[in-house]
């Protein structure tokens, strides 16, 4: 068995949980007390486009790795859904596969891996207490609950800062991990490198330095509605088209 197939039985195994992971990308949203299904889409496990052989090794080699439990990851799930839920047509972090992208950039970044591991131990310590359950077991309203509190901190509490601090953390990942894919570029109505128009030097600029474009090579090259059709020289090298 697969990890994936393993984290679904984990969920689906899971009283009252509403995450099953799976590689589809879908969500169903039901009333509180019935279990709803969300997927995660899986990342590609290779980035070869515009990648040094030293990078495509590094990349290789992480993420060959494993370093969340199938019960961390499913918790990373879990928040990650809450804190970006699906709810545009550009779809949320799960459609995106942030959980995948937080588990990479913790095994890259050393420093995330301590502060993201103790963070789940205290989200489900406290779930524990107060819910007689783990984070992942506990229902929705339960769960949502336990977030308003430390994403939203009235005022300092001992006891939630762990929590605070935890959550900051992964809200921020969620975040960057989202507007770093296709998914949120589209959100963001982002369309990356594309050919502008240009028209030519502005006529005053011309004249200021006694210049003046020749008239059949204007229509020939800062024509825009020719902007699609190559250019064609004759054996002299003068332009045809």
């Amino acid at each position: 068995m697969n990890r994936r197939e393993t984290l679904k039985t984990l969920l689906l195994a899971s009283v009252g949980s509403n995450i099953v992971a799976s590689t589809s990308c879908s969500t169903t949203n039901r009333p509180n007390n019935i279990a709803a299904h969300t997927t995660w889409t899986e990342l590609p496990t290779q980035y070869y486009y515009g990648r040094t052989d030293a990078e495509k090794a590094h990349d290789e080699n992480l993420l060959s790795q494993t370093y969340f439990s199938n019960h961390e990851l499913v918790t990373i799930a879990v928040l990650c859904d809450i804190i970006l839920p699906k709810e545009s047509p550009n779809g949320g972090a799960l459609d995106a596969g942030v959980p995948d992208f937080v588990e990479f950039i913790s095994k890259e970044r050393e420093n995330f891996k301590i502060p993201l591991r103790g963070g789940i131990m205290w989200l489900d310590s406290y779930a524990i207490k107060h819910n007689d359950a783990d984070f992942i077991s506990i229902n929705e309203p339960s769960r949502l609950k336990i977030c308003d509190l430390i994403a939203y901190p009235e005022k300092r509490d001992k006891e939630l800062q762990p929590g605070i601090e935890f959550f900051s953390l992964i809200r921020d990942l969620t975040m960057t991990g989202y507007y770093t894919t296709e998914l949120g570029f589209r959100d963001l109505g982002y369309q990356g490198n594309v050919p502008n128009i240009w028209d030519g030097v502005p006529e005053e600029v011309l004249k200021r330095h006694g210049k003046r474009y020749d008239s059949e090579w204007l229509a020939k090259c800062v024509d825009q509605s020719r902007r699609e059709i190559k250019a064609e020289w004759d054996k002299d090298m003068n332009l045809i088209s």
